[in-house]
């Protein structure tokens, strides 16, 4: 009942903190981890703990798809190398050089236990980013690296984390084995993503509720994550790919359904980010709490840490600046100015935490494990400091740094897709063979429709029934014209979705827009 109570609070406190932060212009992930963490060491709230296996189970499928929706198998053809950069050689160096720092300045906790820490604080949160950037002027191409980096870094470092954890725990070491473990482990997810995807596409023309449909999307995520889990795949690279692919299968005609889970997700994206950042900052009252005094004699080792985590994304960044950037067509980094921005956005959230405490507490021997007690601390200091401090200054930063808005670009493909939508949209009016049963008249009422997508046909209907009833049976062909013109010019933005160079964001913009219009055409 206690956790009951909590959750409740949870969710009220982030519809509280949501509002708080659209006035104050502040993220509210942010804003939600320090409220709980401040109400969390109040004296009469009583000590709730989550078992930590449940912490990503829990959280990140439902976070990652939701994330992952925005995107499209296009934006990552385009991206490989950021994805092999940022996902994965970033993610190996931040771990080498996090785990040299502390066995070297920590020797107690063995070169396994130090691997883990590095696993742990190597990966910036996809939804911290996504919370974060999304609410700063922060140019479309940033962000969208940002994505990319964020929603396969996970897999890299839970691979490395197990592989340093089992080490750690039966006094072995870690190997080469975990390199082919992670393609593997890909490989299988990539091929169950793509299962579920099937899958879910099966059950939405086998179930007729739009409700119904819907909340397939929502069990997917988990249903796909646990799967990968248990076949020793990754239930991050399960997930995206689920979410990826329902976006490549999406049909024209489903305009009601896509409208109904847009919706949907973004009311359970809301309220799952502010409950997951509330048991962050609840967490963190367990963690001080747990340490002790402890903590003050982890400090030396923590500062490190924290530095290195920084000053390592920092140099890989502005490596890759000289090197030319992580695309050839559209330089990412493309300025100094770039590279502390994406610097500043590797924040560490959900993933951290839940790794940290994921931590066995002995040995297969029975035996305490070795720094466990620093690693919890390192990493919760590294959350803090990669997540908070950014979280709160960025706003502040991006209007400091002043670079150069691209939302014109954004705004252009808008207008260009818009534009091919209402041409194929005019051309199915004009080839419609239903279009050949109205007068000419209303054939041009229909294309001057067509021509501004704009607003519904209203005519007053005269007393007489027999007029009422030619007018109704009039109506109805020319909304069936109207749907299949824009069934027309849907699947025109679905396909420039797919291609490469577009702007998942633009065209989605654009095809909501066709599809409230389509809505309106039910009378």
């Amino acid at each position: 009942m206690d956790f009951l109570i909590l959750l409740i609070g949870l969710l009220f406190g982030t519809v509280l903190v949501v509002g708080l932060g659209e006035r104050i212009r502040l993220p509210y992930p942010v804003l939600m981890l320090l409220f709980s963490a401040g109400v969390a060491f109040l004296p009469f709230i009583p000590e709730i703990r989550i078992d930590p296996e449940l912490i990503l189970p829990l959280f990140l499928p439902p976070l990652l798809f939701a994330a992952a929706q925005r995107s499209s198998w296009s934006v990552f053809r385009l991206r490989w190398r950021s994805l092999i950069l940022l996902a994965v050689l970033l993610i190996v160096a931040t771990v080498a050089v996090v785990a040299g720092l502390a066995w070297w300045i920590v020797p107690a906790i063995g070169l396994p236990a130090a691997i883990a820490l590095g696993a742990i604080v190597a990966p910036p949160d996809p939804v911290a980013v996504e919370a974060v950037a999304g609410k700063v002027n922060m140019p479309r191409r940033l962000v969208s690296t940002l994505q990319t980096e964020g929603l396969f870094n996970d897999a890299m470092a839970i691979v490395i984390f197990q592989a340093a954890v089992a080490a750690a725990v039966s006094g072995g070491e870690v190997g080469w084995g975990v390199i082919p473990a992670f393609l593997l482990g890909a490989a299988g997810a990539g091929i169950l993503g793509l299962g579920m995807a099937w899958l879910v596409g099966a059950l939405n023309r086998f179930v007729p509720n739009l409700v119904a449909r819907s909340a397939t999307t929502l069990v997917a995520p988990y249903a796909v994550y646990l799967l990968a889990e248990e076949l020793h795949c990754s239930g991050v690279v399960a997930v995206v790919v689920t979410a990826l692919e329902l976006g490549r299968r999406a049909r024209p005609q489903d305009s009601e359904e896509r409208l109904t889970r847009a919706s949907f997700w973004e009311v359970v994206e809301l309220l799952t980010t502010g409950v997951a950042f509330g048991l962050v900052g609840i967490e963190m009252r367990y963690v001080i709490e747990d340490e002790g005094a402890d903590l003050i004699g982890f400090i030396p080792g923590i500062l490190v840490v924290c530095v290195a985590v920084l000053l390592v994304r920092f140099g890989w960044m502005y490596g890759i600046l000289r090197l030319g950037g992580t695309e050839r067509r559209n330089k990412v980094p493309g300025s100094l100015k770039e590279v502390l921005v994406l610097t500043w956005c590797g924040m560490r959230g959900l993933a951290t935490l839940a790794l940290a405490l994921a931590l066995p507490t002995t040995t297969t021997a029975g035996e305490p494990l070795e720094g466990r007690n620093f690693v919890i601390a390192a990493a919760c200091a590294v959350l803090l400091v990669t997540l908070v401090v950014p979280g709160l200054t960025l706003p502040a930063l991006m209007r400091r740094l002043k670079l150069p808005d691209d939302r014109a670009d954004l705004e252009r493909q808008e207008h260009l897709l818009a534009r091919r939508a209402q041409a194929v949209a005019l051309d199915a009016v004009k080839n419609s063979t239903a279009a050949q049963k109205l007068s000419p008249e209303r054939r041009a009422v229909l294309a001057k429709r067509m021509e501004s997508l704009h607003t519904l046909l209203e005519t007053d209907a005269e007393s007489d029934p027999k007029k009422m009833h030619l007018l109704r049976q009039t109506l109805a062909v020319m909304d069936q014209v109207q749907r299949e013109a824009l069934d027309a010019a849907r699947r025109e933005v679905l396909a420039a979705r797919k291609a490469p160079g577009t702007d998942p964001e633009a065209a989605d913009v654009v095809l909501r827009r066709l599809d409230l219009r389509t809505v309106t055409l039910e009378r």
